[in-house]
């Protein structure tokens, strides 16, 4: 069985050589894991273009939502982005926090990481920031973010649980996430599961539904909702390369679903316990 550093690595790999690709490479595959679907993109992404920010060359089609356009975003908000890519998600924020707040890409992918600061440098914005760590251990310090938005990128962390900590001590008293996601209702195929591409890219790192909701309201956070949700249907031609036929039937048949979901929660404004922590 593979380690959980042996998976992170895996992915960092798979994102560092995403971050290379142009965006029609991206868009032809699985949230850019190279499935070899025509159809998967235009399933698996959501249409940024008509938001305020929007910048194309930040949009690597990677996306299984559109988190920052429910996040709730205030002038002079600070927000942060958990595996901010490009910086696509980073640019949309900056957009509705403006140039009184300030907006943080968190990746651990060096050429993510790049190619973000060098979007950012090109827009002329000095209040995005891109910095380099690992979603499980922020370099951020706690009770300062307002909003924290991720998009498509916890499906990929094994230890899911150490990211919603990770939130809830980032966050101010009272701030709140709003985070799209992968979930499962029902058990995936084994094969699917146990495929690198399909982990690297959207699907087989997820938890189902229940256990991630769950996972939120056991972290302390209340006021949860569900802002958006719809089903994602594997195109055959993915099945057809970990399934038999046969078993894509049985799959199809089985009752599980495959499901984008954006989460809101809000960390309760009562959990400041220092004087110091609840001042902006």
């Amino acid at each position: 069985m593979e380690s959980t550093e042996d998976i992170k690595e895996k992915v960092r790999q798979k994102y560092s050589e995403i971050a290379l690709q142009d965006k029609e490479a991206n868009q032809s595959s699985c949230c850019g894991s190279g499935c070899c679907s025509t159809e998967v993109y235009n399933v698996m992404s959501e249409d940024y273009a008509t938001l305020e920010g929007y910048n194309p060359e930040a949009d690597l089609g990677l996306g299984c939502g559109l988190p920052t356009q429910f996040a709730q975003i205030k002038k002079g908000d600070v927000v942060i982005d958990l595996g901010s890519g490009a910086g696509n998600d980073c640019f949309i924020a900056r957009a509705e926090t403006g140039e009184s707040g300030k907006v943080i890409g968190i990746d651990f992918a060096d050429a993510m990481i790049d190619k973000a600061r060098n979007n950012a440098g090109k827009l002329g914005f000095h209040n995005v920031e891109f910095r380099k760590g690992d979603i499980e251990k922020m370099p951020v310090t706690a009770n300062s973010a307002d909003v924290i938005v991720s998009n498509c990128v916890l499906n990929l962390v094994p230890n899911k649980d150490g990211v919603f900590k990770e939130i809830y001590r980032v966050l101010r008293p009272g701030g709140h996430f709003s985070i799209s996601d992968i979930v499962l209702v029902g058990a995936l195929p084994a094969k699917i599961h146990d495929a690198a591409e399909m982990y690297a890219g959207c699907v087989a790192g997820a938890i189902q539904k229940q256990a991630y909701l769950e996972l939120i309201e056991i972290n302390g956070f209340k006021n949860s909702v569900i802002q958006k949700e719809k089903q994602i249907i594997v195109p055959d031609d993915i099945l057809r390369a970990y399934l038999s036929t046969d078993e894509i039937s049985e799959f199809k048949n089985s009752g599980t679903g495959i499901y984008s979901i954006t989460v809101f929660a809000q960390k309760p404004a009562e959990a400041c316990c220092q004087p110091e922590c609840c001042s902006k």
